[in-house]
């Protein structure tokens, strides 16, 4: 695959494949950071009614 069209497929190939997973890890990152008690703290437990 050295002609010039299996050299640009690849390269593209290999630049949305990049892209993809560079959006996959900002938007996870984003999300952990917007709600960091949904993450890292456990649930409270109801006051008991007397």
């Amino acid at each position: 695959m050295k002609t010039p069209v299996g050299l640009v497929t690849v390269t593209l190939s290999v630049a949305i494949l990049l892209a993809a997973s560079l959006l996959i890890v900002t938007g996870t990152q984003g999300e952990d950071r917007a709600h960091p008690a949904h993450v890292t703290t456990p649930a409270a437990r109801p006051a008991p009614h007397r």
